[in-house]
C-alpha cells in the first residue's frame, strides 16, 4: 500500500505561482510512475502531467506545457508540480497518483493504483 498526501494548494492571482507536493509513505515510490490530475465540479478529473518512475519521460497535457513542470525525489519519496503563469482556468483540485503499470508517466484514471486526497488550487482573475 502507498499512502499519497498533497500539500500545498491554495488561493493565488492570475500570473502567479505556486508548487504542489505529493509526499509518499508506505513502500517507496521509486517503483512507481506518478502524475498529477486536476478536477473541477461536474467534470471528469483530468491528466496534468506525468513522470516516470526514472524521471526520464515528463508528458504533460497541452493546456500546461511550458508553464508547470513535474519532478520527483525518490530518496525524498516526493513528487512536485511547479505551476508558473497561473490563470482562473486552472482553478480545480489536484490530485498525485501512483501506478505499478510502465506508463512513461502518461497516465488514464483507470490505471492509477493510489490516489491523494487532493488539494485546491484557486487561482482569481
Amino acid at each position: 500500500q502507498v499512502q499519497l498526501v498533497e500539500s500545498g494548494g491554495g488561493l493565488v492571482q492570475a500570473g502567479g505561482s505556486l508548487r504542489l507536493s505529493c509526499a509518499a509513505s508506505g513502500r517507496a515510490v521509486g517503483g512507481y510512475d506518478m502524475a498529477w490530475f486536476r478536477q473541477t465540479p461536474g467534470k471528469k478529473r483530468e491528466f496534468v502531467a506525468g513522470i516516470s518512475r526514472s524521471g526520464g519521460s515528463t508528458p504533460y497535457a497541452d493546456s500546461v506545457k511550458s508553464r508547470f513542470t513535474i519532478s520527483r525525489d525518490n530518496a525524498k519519496n516526493t513528487m512536485y508540480l511547479q505551476m508558473n503563469s497561473l490563470q482562473p482556468e486552472d482553478t480545480a483540485v489536484y490530485y498525485c497518483a501512483a501506478t505499478i503499470h510502465i506508463s512513461g508517466g502518461y497516465l488514464t484514471s483507470d490505471l492509477v493504483n493510489y490516489w491523494g486526497q487532493g488539494t485546491q488550487v484557486t487561482v482569481s482573475s
